[in-house]
């Protein structure tokens, strides 16, 4: 539907509807649309206005180029409309010529899609939940035993003047029950679409009760043969069906016969953007009005412009070009025809890049930490802050990467996870070493970690292998007063119940927060680690990360899990308590000297014989991790299930001293 053929197929459809032979009207004309303009002047809103394309039927208008521009507005000059409007444009398209030509945004809303892939149903629950997703199948059910299910070819409507007539009927009660005057499917309008060169991909959506058409609405096909635009629909209000959410059942019934017809996506139409996301949308994209009017001047809200890269990106990353797939990775593809990617298009969905706009999983990720006790701070936070990397590993290599050159000192924090060094050294970074110090291992050596001068500090928080959180007053003075970058992991931040540092991230840009979904919320199949970080310094990374490494199995496991946390949230409380209670039968142990202080899900346990003990526990068919190379004569004791851990107390108290 974003074809030229289109537009001038709807522009006769818009004439039909205004009951013109140019598509020239007044916005106060176009009532449903009318809540954009309202912050227009009067005078604006009431001058006979060119709609550029006839567009106000399509989901979308493509941003158009300098000739189109030139012809409408040279178009507009002859007809003697004052202001040309072009509907609808996404904001992430290319508006500099709409720009170059005079034309300003106005905001219009979101358009929103739901993409079908494999089951429907498991489609869902992994957006909008388990909960959500009965609530849909009931509703759906309880009226498909009372309600029919028609959807005729416009091409046959002829044949079915009832069905004309309702529809007409009941999109004029709807528009009187809005105070419209003006509403874009009247008769003529319907006629002109049923008689143009949409009728083979257009249908009428109907539903009866007893007879009585209780709703009617229209769908198109797209014009790739992928999916289904839901264009409009109506409702007769008066009805008592019409307290059951007719329009919920029908998407969900739409859903279903859209995939058993093998396509791809539905398109939900435009606004209500939260209520579409919680009816599966996954797609949700701003739209602009784009208005040339004499006089008219609005702040700018086109096109986003990508952010500034920070100084701590290295010159030949800055200079990079960034790559194309990454470049254009907020510019939908549902609904075009997509020859670029040189893959099997005979072969299915399967044959299809992964997604690489995340920004919804982005949003779904910082709504679901912000309900842990110790972040509440990332409500400052949006997705431009967020980059999922293959595992939290991933992030490190990435950012040794993108923001140091061989020779730069990077600091590490011995006793701490070892990929920091090890990465630094692959990188040929000088890496210099400043060990934790005090009896917990908690706290920083903040005067030899600021005089290393480092390009990059890493600091574990809550610590690995130790378990425990860092003097929280010694980490900000080395965030505060560090010239370079200071990346603070957090890989295990979920089990404690003192904050995070991500609220810290819009006061400081040298911070980085790193995350992962292997651990705590259970994800280590899908290998996805989260990097928190200024928009800037994200931008760098991405021109260095592998494009298409967060794999779509890979993104819907993480969506299902993240949609509906219920489940892990629940379990973060009960391995806490799991873990005071293997704390405590471990200090009584004989076999060992001592249990460290831990605010993660794994204790660090020194033995008086550790080489004994591990070789016990080995015989025994249970694995710890020996970290004695690190923190002499200990082991790190990750915290299982019940019984799991119970076996390991079990494997102790049949000791062979």
């Amino acid at each position: 539907m974003r074809r030229p053929s289109d537009i001038d197929a709807l522009e006769r459809v818009l004439c039909a509807a205004l009951g013109s032979d140019a598509p020239v009207c007044s916005l106060a004309d176009l009532d449903h649309l009318s809540g954009a303009f309202a912050a227009l002047d009067r005078e604006v809103v009431e001058r006979p206005t060119l709609i550029g394309g006839g567009a106000l039927y399509n989901p979308t208008t493509p941003a158009p180029g300098h000739d189109f521009l030139d012809k409408l507005l040279r178009r507009a000059h002859a007809l003697g409309a004052e202001q040309v409007l072009v509907p609808h444009v996404r904001r992430v398209d290319d508006t500099r010529a709409l720009r170059a030509a005079g034309f300003v945004p106005v905001p219009a809303g979101e358009e929103c899609a739901v993409r079908l892939t494999g089951d429907v149903d498991e489609a869902l629950r992994t957006r909008i939940g388990a909960g959500r997703l009965r609530d849909l199948r009931r509703r759906h059910l309880a009226l498909a035993r009372e309600v029919t299910w028609e959807r005729i070819p416009l091409s046959e409507l002829g044949g079915r003047p009832w069905a004309r007539e309702a529809f007409v009927e009941l999109h004029l009660h709807d528009a009187a029950r809005h105070g419209d005057s003006h509403h874009p499917y009247g008769a003529a309008a319907l006629d002109a679409l049923a008689g143009g060169p949409w009728r083979e991909r257009a249908e009428m959506l109907v539903r009866r009760h007893r007879g009585v058409v209780v709703q009617a609405g229209l769908l198109m096909g797209s014009h790739n043969g992928r999916g289904v635009h839901y264009l409009t629909q109506a409702i007769r209000h008066d009805h008592p069906l019409a307290a059951r959410n007719l329009y919920v059942a029908t998407v969900y019934a739409l859903y279903r016969d859209a995939r058993r017809a093998g396509l791809d996506w539905v398109h939900l139409g435009r606004g209500g953007a939260e209520a579409k996301r919680r009816l599966g949308a996954d797609l949700v994209h701003p739209l602009d009005h784009w208005l040339h009017a004499p006089g008219l001047a609005l702040p700018a809200t086109g096109r986003a412009q990508e952010p500034r890269l920070p100084e701590f990106v290295t010159p030949p990353v800055a200079d990079a070009a960034v790559p194309g797939p990454v470049r254009d990775r907020h510019l939908p593809r549902f609904d075009t025809v997509d020859l670029s990617s040189n893959t099997n298009a005979l072969l299915g969905a399967e044959a299809q890049y992964p997604d690489l706009d995340t920004s919804d999983l982005a949003r779904a990720y910082l709504g679901a930490i912000s309900k842990l006790p110790g972040d509440g701070g990332v409500a400052a936070l949006d997705a431009d802050h967020v980059l999922f990397t293959h595992g939290a590993v991933d992030g490190v290599a990435l950012l040794l990467q993108a923001l140091t050159a061989p020779g730069h000192r990077v600091v590490v924090t011995p006793p701490a996870f070892e990929a920091y060094a090890h990465r630094a050294a692959l990188s040929r970074l000088v890496v210099v070493g400043a060990p934790l110090r005090g009896e917990d291992l908690a706290e920083l050596d903040t005067e030899r970690i600021l005089a290393a001068d480092a390009r990059v500090t890493f600091l574990c928080d809550p610590s690995d292998p130790v378990g425990t959180r860092l003097d929280r007053e010694q980490v900000l003075e080395v965030v505060s007063n560090s010239a370079g970058l200071v990346v603070i992991d957090e890989a295990y931040v979920e089990f404690s119940e003192d904050p995070s540092y991500a609220d810290l991230l819009t006061r400081h840009d040298n911070l980085v927060v790193l995350r992962t979904l292997s651990k705590a919320w259970g994800l280590a199949r899908a290998r996805c680690g989260v990097l928190l970080a200024a928009p800037g310094l994200v931008e760098g990374l991405r021109r260095v990360q592998v494009p298409f490494g967060f794999t779509a199995p890979a993104q819907d496991a993480v969506r299902a899990r993240l949609t509906s946390p219920r489940q892990a949230l629940a379990t973060f409380p009960l391995i806490r308590a799991e873990r005071a209670r293997m704390a405590a039968a471990l200090a009584a142990h004989p076999l060992v000297d001592r249990v460290f202080p831990s605010e993660t899900n794994f204790l660090l346990v020194r033995l008086h014989k550790h080489d004994h003990v591990l070789d016990l526990l080995r015989r025994a068919g249970i694995v710890v991790a020996d970290t004695s190379h690190l923190v002499a004569d200990t082991c790190r004791v990750g915290i299982g299930t019940r019984r799991a851990n119970n076996a390991l107390l079990e494997a102790l108290s049949l000791r062979s001293l």
